[in-house]
């Protein structure tokens, strides 16, 4: 019998048991002053969190409403954009943009890679016009980091904006809004921030903010210059998502305890413990050089059924994964390792994959796949965040 489930997926993400209780509390009222004394402190920790000096704004909705709401509030329809599509989620800012009628340049990026911030350069280079460049940090349907700081470092002196899905990136990578020069950054309440699903968070950069007031908002419940007046006053323009905001507080506060860096030492050696467990299984990772820090996107073997292994995992191991998406949907698992997730719960994934493999009549190599991923978790502690490691590498 099992005893208890571990949720290893993308997003929702398990919760910490205070952020459970805080949302367990009475309700209160979002125009009141308790609530206003809520957002003062949230308003605070969002800044650390996202490393800007602007305000952050909460809105109720999941992650794609705010990428609706940043494409909507700063461009007007006929404006051309570039996107950098190279998964599930570069689709969507595509689809998001053409939704709104905007012009749009893509840059086809194949599925396990980063794009090149060079493409980028040119792109922008032959069109001089482009109005901004689209882009996720870490593209969630593939489990790949794109090197957001250095295409930030090609549009920060231009007219151009950068616009950054920071959805499964924000509290698990690096991503300093200010100093690295993004324009708009967006994140949802389910991945890093150990929240439900329900609550979005979006940035925008003082050029940004010139911008969006002057366009004319796309729809009225998205209206940007309004939602920042609203939360000059500890409030939000319509009703507040109360309990997830409560719980922001809750969970920021355990986020920044240590301090970012504590926080992106563990992302970073779970995603090292996660690689080198997969690696030693002789199972190939998908994105190879440019991966992301919360979730590891590993490729099954040949002839085995990617539903299959996750219901074996699930039923068999109480451990929930994630399989691919679109033409990788049965055919790829992605582990995520995002938020309130440690090391035994890693390891309890790892070897509910290997079991699941075998169990679905794959094969996994023999070599011992636990030492070998507490060995990289080790190291990874002990070094630097970011730093490859041998024994991932060799």
């Amino acid at each position: 019998m099992l005893n208890k489930v571990r949720l290893l997926t993308p997003g929702p993400t398990p919760l910490p048991e205070r952020v459970r209780l805080v949302l367990a509390k009475d309700m209160i009222h979002h125009r009141k002053s308790e609530f206003k004394a809520v957002m003062g402190r949230v308003q605070e920790r969002l800044r650390v969190l996202f490393g800007t000096d602007d305000v952050v704004l909460p809105l109720s909705c999941s992650g794609t409403g705010a990428m609706t709401a940043a494409v909507y509030s700063l461009f007007t329809p006929g404006q051309r954009v570039l996107v950098v599509e190279g998964g599930k989620f570069g689709q969507r800012w595509r689809e998001i943009a053409v939704s709104r009628g905007l012009e749009v340049t893509t840059i086809e990026v194949p599925w396990g890679e980063a794009v090149d911030p060079q493409a980028v350069a040119a792109a922008l280079k032959a069109d001089p016009g482009i109005a901004a460049v689209l882009i996720q940090h870490s593209e969630t349907s593939t489990g790949v980091l794109h090197p957001v700081e250095e295409v930030a470092r090609i549009t920060r002196d231009t007219d151009t904006l950068l616009l950054v899905d920071g959805i499964s990136a924000v509290s698990l990578a690096p991503c300093p809004m200010d100093q690295w020069g993004i324009d708009c950054l967006v994140t949802g309440s389910q991945k890093g921030l150990m929240l439900p699903p329900g609550l979005a968070l979006l940035a925008l950069s003082p050029r940004a903010w010139k911008r969006a007031e002057s366009v004319t908002p796309g729809c009225f419940y998205f209206n940007l210059p309004k939602e920042r007046a609203k939360i000059a006053q500890g409030q939000t323009l319509f009703t507040s998502a109360v309990n997830l905001v409560v719980g922001l507080d809750e969970s920021l506060e355990m986020l920044l305890e240590n301090g970012l860096e504590a926080i992106y030492a563990k992302q970073w050696a779970l995603t090292m413990l996660a690689r080198a467990g997969v690696a030693a299984m002789g199972l190939e990772l998908y994105a190879k050089t440019h991966f992301a820090w919360g979730i590891t996107s590993v490729m099954l073997p040949a002839g085995v059924d990617g539903a299959e292994v996750l219901r074996i995992a699930m039923d068999n191991y109480g451990v929930c994964m994630a399989g691919g998406q679109d033409h990788m949907k049965g055919r790829m698992v992605r582990i995520g390792h995002m938020g309130w997730v440690d090391w035994a719960d890693l390891v309890a994934g790892l070897h509910a994959l290997n079991r699941g493999i075998i169990e679905a009549g794959g094969h996994c190599g023999s070599r011992d796949y636990l030492e070998e991923a507490l060995a990289a978790y080790r190291m990874a502690l002990a070094g630097k965040p970011g730093e490859p490691l041998p024994l991932i590498h060799s």
